[in-house]
This record gives C-alpha cells, sequence and structure tokens, in this order.
C-alpha cells in the first residue's frame, strides 16, 4: 500500500521536525546516546527524547556532525513552515496522527474484544437501515474470527499506550479479496479527530504487508 500526498507530506513534516528538534537538544540528544547501551536502545531513547516515530529516531542518529549547523536549522525550520501550510491539519491538532503513541495488536475473542466489536457494530445498519441485532453482531464477531483463523482476514485492535494502562481506541479490518486487501478503520467515538484514523492506516502498512505480501490494499473508511 503506497501512502497518500497527504501522508507523504505529514511524514516528511514530522522528520523535518524530529531533525529540527534534535539540533535543538543536541546535547540532550548526544548524552542520551552515549548513556545507552546499543543501538537500539539509543532509538528507543532518542524516539522518546524527541517524542517522534522509531524510524524518525533512525534517522537522528545517522545524522552527519556537519550539518549541526544554524544554517541546517535554519532550512529545516522553512521546510517546516513550508509543509504546515500545504497540510488541512497540523499535528499539534491531531497529537496522534504520527503513530507515537499507538499500537497495533491482533484481535482476540476476549470478552473486552468482543465488547469493543460491538460498540462499532452499534453504528452499523442493515440494507432496510436498521441498526444490526445482537445476533447479527456476534455472528459477525464470530465470522470474522474464523476468516482470521482462515487466513484470509487480519483483524487488530488500536491502542493508546501513553497512559499506565493500553487504551483501546479503535478497530482496524484486513479482508482478502481476490489479489486485494479491503482494510476498514473504526475508531471510538469519544476519541475521534485525533489523528487515530491516520495513525493506525500507517501502522497497517507494514502489517498487511506482513499478512498478505504482493496484494494491493484498498482503505475504505469508516468501517
Amino acid at each position: 500500500m503506497t501512502a497518500g500526498p497527504q501522508d507523504q507530506i505529514l511524514d516528511r513534516r514530522e522528520l523535518a521536525a524530529a531533525l529540527l528538534k534534535a539540533l535543538d537538544m543536541r546535547h540532550e540528544v548526544l548524552d542520551a546516546i552515549v548513556d545507552s547501551d546499543d543501538h537500539d536502545a539509543a532509538v528507543r531513547t532518542v524516539s522518546g527524547l524527541l517524542e517522534t516515530t522509531p524510524p524518525n529516531a533512525e534517522v537522528v542518529l545517522s545524522l552527519q556532525l556537519g550539518r549541526l549547523t544554524r544554517l541546517e536549522r535554519d532550512r529545516l525550520s522553512d521546510e517546516v513552515t513550508n509543509l504546515d501550510a500545504t497540510l488541512k491539519w497540523l499535528p499539534e491538532q491531531r497529537p496522534f496522527a504520527t503513530g507515537t503513541g499507538v499500537r497495533l495488536r491482533p484481535f482476540s475473542p476476549s470478552e473486552s474484544d468482543a465488547e469493543l466489536f460491538r460498540q462499532r457494530s452499534a453504528e452499523q445498519v442493515d440494507d432496510s437501515g436498521s441498526p444490526w441485532s445482537e445476533d447479527r453482531v456476534e455472528n459477525e464477531r464470530r465470522a470474522g474470527l474464523k476468516r482470521v483463523d482462515d487466513e484470509t482476514a487480519a483483524w487488530f485492535v488500536a491502542e493508546n499506550t501513553a497512559g499506565d494502562q493500553p487504551e483501546r481506541v479503535g478497530l482496524v479490518f484486513g479482508e482478502l479479496s481476490g489479489s486485494e486487501v479491503d482494510l476498514a478503520v473504526w475508531v471510538a467515538p469519544t476519541v475521534r479527530k485525533q489523528g487515530y484514523g491516520t495513525a493506525v492506516i500507517k501502522l497497517s502498512r507494514p502489517e498487511l504487508a506482513a499478512y498478505f505480501p504482493g496484494t494491493v490494499v484498498v482503505v475504505r473508511s469508516p468501517a
């Protein structure tokens, strides 16, 4: 699955912002790297320090010393400003859009995941416009779990990991159809407009590529 224009702009904007922040915090970043046990630990520490994704932290770690200049900081600052002007909304307005603090885990048969599925299904209607019945919801859940077992579907729970305990914030449904995978995303009503939809679509790309290699992912959202 390829990223859309807005996703590409957002990704570049977040990388430029991470590099700019790393230059402004160069002493703290260098201390964090020197104090890390190994490369992976350094990536985790820098990622947390800069509040950015691990891939962006990797780029920061590979930053050449010759770029630690005022000219480079000014260039990155201008790039962030220019990219902001092209975005429909800023990351500050939807803080989870970058994927930081968000993760996907496989949907399970547990009662807690079933309850989340029921919350999502409360917004679904049948062909006559009537809400799904309890039996319909349960049948849909069981059928989905069977498709997951048959490896013709991949369902995930989206979680916010920023707190002491992970908070379930949405569901992701990947359904195999020939050489395509239909991707549907549902975000809980109480946390919408915070960037979770953008984040989970981004996080779904490598997950679905691993489950269904060589397929084309078609996004249809919301679920």
